[in-house]
């Protein structure tokens, strides 16, 4: 065991070298600093796909972070296991002084830091988290009350009146890397090691042109188009710094920034609310009958509605593990509208398939367009999948790109009509609605206290 003391460094959703608060505290310290990454089997080990893309991405990321930190003199160490039998490892081998990491605000991510925090504190080491991945955090942005917003508008307002017009604080590493632990390089586990398949995919580039924002308000909705900014999963893994996104969406495009105050809104939600893992914001909803035909979810997935712009974003989705922005809004209404089926069902396939997953956004989405989430598109709002492609897809460019049997028999017919399932589904949600103002009315009653239905 080396007789001098170490800091760690534990990469997680912070996948670079450039901007990131705990790495740049790390190397601001009196130890020298060993960098690990952990591929994480409590995670790993619920991936049915061998050949998951973002499980490649990762990887790649870790390959070339490991090059890079070797470029600079020291080395970074990656390890397949639990995250806690991995520190349990790593304070036997070296005498650590103190961890550092920056916050990841998932369930499933505070239950593990609680553990670790909890190890280390059991042998005198430190564990020193950091903001990173949003721009406020928590309970930063709170109501006057000091309760959490649930609605989008006025939090967005607060949010930016808290970031002005200050230039955003950029960490800087410069001239810290000399602060590196100087150790041979360290050998990488293969993929097939931990049980997976190499995949080729072309990731998403990490940088989104001015021109691209400036253009965002008008472009953005059509899927034939190459309007978005396709940037979700660098922001999942930070590949990319936030801060610097923000920054540059500040100076091109206030509808861009907004959907940047959307991610962090559901952030919030989650933080504040995790309940919403698995139930729904709002209880009302928790009564609604759900048919969840399996025949039909599955016809969903595969993307054989009989709906060619639902059918074309479900087989992108499943191609590439992307789904334009403005068709997951009209796969989501469908299949939870039109065929009465658990937003949880949808959500759980979403989170399978798409490269820039990330908890909090895909439930809060999810339960905005099943209208039973915060701020929630109104139970009544039911999109024409139809009347979306004539709108957005006018040309029909993206839908003959994924749906090329279009207008042939080999085309299956719709697998429900449109305004019967309209009717269906509104008498569902009223139904919900009058049981549970009922049931709330009769306890309430019956706890002496009056209540009145409006």
């Amino acid at each position: 065991m080396p007789m001098e003391k170490v800091s760690l460094f534990w990469f997680r959703r912070d996948l670079r070298l450039f901007d990131n608060p705990a790495l740049s505290a790390a190397l601001s310290g009196e130890w020298p600093v060993l960098p690990v990454f952990i591929f994480d089997t409590n995670i790993l080990d619920s991936i049915e796909d061998r050949a998951d893309r973002r499980v490649n991405f990762i990887y790649r990321e870790a390959e070339k972070l490991k090059k890079a930190i070797e470029q600079k003199g020291g080395r970074l160490e990656i390890h397949f296991g639990s995250p806690a039998g991995v520190f349990q490892f790593l304070t036997e081998k070296y005498r650590v002084a103190a961890v550092f990491a920056n916050t990841d605000y998932e369930p499933y991510a505070r239950k593990r830091d609680t553990g670790i925090e909890q190890l280390l504190a059991s042998k005198g080491i430190a564990f020193c988290t950091f903001k990173d991945h949003v721009i406020f955090e928590k309970s930063e942005i709170l109501k006057d009350d000091g309760t959490p917003y649930t609605v989008f508008t006025p939090y967005s307002k607060k949010w930016k009146t808290a970031l002005g017009s200050v230039p955003l604080k950029e960490f800087s590493l410069a001239g810290k890397w000399q602060h590196l632990l100087k150790e041979e390089p360290a050998p990488m586990p293969s993929l097939e090691s931990m049980g997976f398949q190499k995949s080729r995919f072309d990731f998403p580039n990490t940088t989104v042109e001015n021109d691209l924002l400036e253009d965002y308000t008008k472009t953005r909705d059509f899927p034939a188009r190459d309007g978005t900014s396709r940037l979700g999963l660098h922001l999942r893994f930070g590949t990319i710094s936030i801060r610097q996104l923000v920054a540059q969406a500040r100076s091109n495009s206030e509808t861009f920034l907004n959907e940047l105050v959307w991610r962090e809104f559901f952030q919030m939600i989650l933080w504040h609310f995790p309940k919403v893992v698995s139930q729904c914001f709002k209880p009302a909803y928790e009564t609604i009958e759900w048919r969840n035909d399996e025949v039909e979810f599955h016809a969903w997935c595969e993307g054989r509605t009989g709906y060619p712009l639902v059918d074309a974003g479900m087989r992108e989705l499943n191609a590439t593990g992307f789904m334009h922005n403005r068709v997951r809004m009209v796969a989501a209404s469908f299949l939870t509208k039109h065929l009465l089926t658990d937003w949880r069902w949808g959500e759980a396939y979403f989170a399978t398939k798409l490269l820039d997953y990330e908890l909090a956004s895909n439930n809060g989405n999810w339960q905005w367009a099943a209208g039973t989430g915060c701020d929630a598109a109104p139970y009544f709002r039911i999109f024409s999948p139809a009347s979306q492609a004539k709108k957005f897809d006018p040309k029909e460019a993206y839908l003959r790109k994924w749906v090329p049997e279009l207008e042939t028999r080999d085309y299956p017919p719709p697998i429900v009509e449109h305004q019967m399932a309209r009717k269906r589904v509104l008498e569902a949600y009223q139904r919900a609605l009058t049981k549970h103002f009922s049931d709330t009315a009769i306890r309430l009653k019956n706890g002496g206290i009056k209540y009145q239905n409006s």
